[in-house]
């Protein structure tokens, strides 16, 4: 295969997203706890086959698309980690049959309710985490709400397994110290523990506590407990994670290949590739150093000191200096190809259908990744 003549495309650096799963992958081992990738960045085989040394393994996911996907190709330990609708357990019921262990998730009573209706009415086994809010930050119940007991009675009662207990430490997104992402990692293991120690006191066997996120994986010094961790953004990385310092600009190994195709208003200049191309995150706002909607590099791979992409509209870029930043703007003729460090990988891998991948930086590209699409 050959770098595509046409541009935006993503670009994958196949070395650097076998060095990331390594970084996690021993990390994790020497803390005694299995990990449980979460597919919803890449959303494709190849990495997730990678993370288990070429096999398959127990996933996470976050679509039922991504379910289905990855059923087809063999994976038979998924856990749907966002909360159940009730709507959805028709497909939940057809991945069942196929001989998945699919867990859902679920917080509330009348979810409870729901999931043990429609296993009486289909006589399909539902295993079930409780989701549990273990900083504030999204869905959940916190470790000692009564609801947590009422939502395991109302499950066990209706013959639905309680598989445990599992939380995503959201807010360690905005730990920008070693300290504090070891905080929250602490904290996150902690409330699982808890909880699910209060629904061992109460009957029930609560084998799987299940915890994760990029930062407090990566930052967790004690699991004791745990027995399982997700993340998912690490096999990629981005400038968020690289802004709380979970990772390096140069770990980042997605990147979306763009031509310039003019000049723009004031100085700066205009792109191919616009946030249907990048997306228009911009997760990095509130950080430190707000690296606005994408750090630009040469086509090679070398950041371009103090570029940013600064603005998009669908399908056209603007590149900039960095706002109060005395600096001129790099000479980059009509036609020349740059390419753009995602702000969020999820959001950017989200616009493309397929990557383009190359065995390591300065190599033709090599392979095509397909993405699975939609919900």
């Amino acid at each position: 295969m050959t770098t595509p003549a046409e541009t935006p495309f993503a670009l994958v650096d196949r070395a650097k997203v076998e060095r990331n799963i390594a970084r996690l992958r021993d990390h994790l081992g020497g803390l005694g706890v299995a990990l449980r990738p979460h597919v919803k960045t890449t959303k494709a085989l190849e990495p997730t086959s990678m993370v288990f040394g070429g096999g398959t393994g127990p996933i996470t996911v976050s679509t039922l698309a991504e379910a289905e996907f990855f059923a087809d190709a063999g994976y038979t330990d998924i856990l749907y980690a966002v909360g159940i609708a009730p709507g959805k357990l028709d497909r939940v019921a057809r991945l069942k049959q196929r001989g998945v262990d699919l867990t859902i998730l679920l917080d509330t009573v009348a979810q409870a309710q729901a999931v043990v209706a429609f296993a009486g009415e289909h006589g399909t086994p539902l295993p079930a985490l409780i989701e549990i809010d273990s900083d504030g930050h999204r869905g959940g119940v916190l470790p000692g709400d009564p609801q947590l007991l009422e939502i395991a009675r109302v499950l066990a009662d209706g013959g639905v397994e309680v598989r445990g207990v599992m939380t995503h430490a959201g807010e360690s997104y905005f730990a920008y110290t070693p300290q504090a992402l070891q905080a929250a990692a602490e904290e996150e293991r902690r409330a699982t523990v808890e909880a699910a120690t209060r629904l061992r006191e109460g009957g029930h066997s609560a084998p799987v506590v299940s915890v994760g996120s990029t930062p407090t994986a990566h930052a967790a010094r004690d699991l004791s407990g745990v027995t399982e961790v997700r993340a998912g953004n690490y096999v990629f990385f981005d400038l968020v994670m690289a802004g709380i310092g979970v990772c390096t600009v140069d770990d980042i190994a997605l990147s979306v290949a763009a031509t310039v195709i003019g000049h723009g208003p004031g100085a700066s200049l205009l792109t191919d590739a616009g946030w249907m191309a990048t997306s228009s995150d911009r997760g990095t706002s509130a950080q430190p150093v707000d690296q606005h909607l994408g750090i630009v590099t040469t086509s090679e791979g070398e950041v371009i000191e103090d570029l940013v992409m600064v603005g998009a509209s669908q399908e056209h870029g603007v590149l900039a200096v960095r706002p109060g930043v005395e600096r001129e703007l790099p000479d980059l003729p009509v036609g020349t190809r740059v390419r753009i460090l995602p702000i969020h990988a999820c959001a950017t891998a989200a616009q493309h259908d397929h990557y383009e991948v190359m065995a390591g930086e300065g190599e033709p590209v090599s392979q095509r990744w397909e993405r699975v699409h939609g919900w």
